[in-house]
């Protein structure tokens, strides 16, 4: 009826009938975005508490990321001290780079590769996992016995890379540092005192605050797309394979806009 109904309609007419069911469809998924995201902050008070899962998760989240996040950090810190020297000797201020090193990774690149990185790998993963779970049938099985898969599958997970996230921070931000004082050891023969007391002194605790900030959002949002895109997943096996891909797309084209806007949030209070 609805085909018929179409056809029937001149150029500007279905132009005005396509653009409305993009608008209608468009507000129908805001709204399950905002009820998946409420029924979160509503389940994760509730008991039964999933312990024992949200460990899991955890150390699927945190320590399977090591190996990968342990390399790519340590060789940023080495490369943007490489990049960031030639700069600073055209102006004979090489002195200057532990404090460049120091706000450019703490204040910027030691959350958002972290998140990247991670976005990739347990987004992806996240995903996939909990799409399989849907078009199979397992998670319908979850709620006739009595479990609440929400509680246990999502909660668990987001619980889990919001939490982690920050800790791999952290560990990503040490490890840039430490790559970049072996760069500068080498080429100015700093000592590791010297470089790390000239770190310390261009990051103010507000750098600090910004980067734990910003670490919490992204984590919880990497857990939160992941989640939802898997949750509602459906089509069978391309359903699957587009709930992993959209849920790494999405959740980094949101981590760039929290990036963004936490930085100009930051920006103003330094200004105050």
């Amino acid at each position: 009826m609805n085909q018929s109904n179409n056809n029937n309609l001149n150029e500007p007419q279905k132009r005005k009938y396509v653009l409305s069911r993009r608008l209608d469809r468009a507000f129908l998924e805001l709204y399950n975005i905002y009820a998946f995201v409420a029924r979160f902050f509503k389940e994760v008070f509730l008991p039964p508490y999933e312990f024992k899962e949200i460990i899991k998760q955890c150390y699927e989240v945190g320590v399977r990321s090591l190996p990968l996040v342990s390399v790519t950090a340590f060789i940023i810190g080495i490369v943007f001290t490489n990049q960031s020297r030639p700069s600073l000797a055209d102006f004979g201020a090489t002195a200057l780079l532990p404090a460049l090193i120091s706000v450019a990774i703490i204040r910027a690149i030691g959350p958002l590769v972290t998140a990247i990185i991670t976005s990739g790998r347990v987004g992806s993963s996240i995903g996939a996992e909990i799409g399989s779970m849907r078009v199979t049938e397992q998670i319908d099985a979850m709620e006739v016995s009595a479990t609440n898969p929400f509680k246990f599958l999502v909660v668990s997970r987001v619980l889990a890379t919001t939490f982690m996230i920050p800790a791999l921070t952290m560990y990503t931000t040490l490890l840039a540092l430490l790559g970049g004082y072996l760069n500068v050891h080498q080429n100015e023969q700093t000592t590791l005192i010297t470089f790390f007391s000239q770190v310390f002194e261009a990051i103010t605790f507000l750098d600090i605050v910004a980067s734990s900030v910003k670490s919490v959002l992204f984590g919880f949002t990497i857990g939160m797309v992941g989640c939802y895109k898997g949750y509602n997943s459906s089509k069978g096996t391309e359903g699957v394979g587009k709930a992993a891909n959209t849920s790494v797309v999405t959740a980094m084209f949101l981590i760039f806009v929290e990036e963004l806007l936490v930085m100009q949030v930051i920006n103003a209070v330094r200004g105050i």
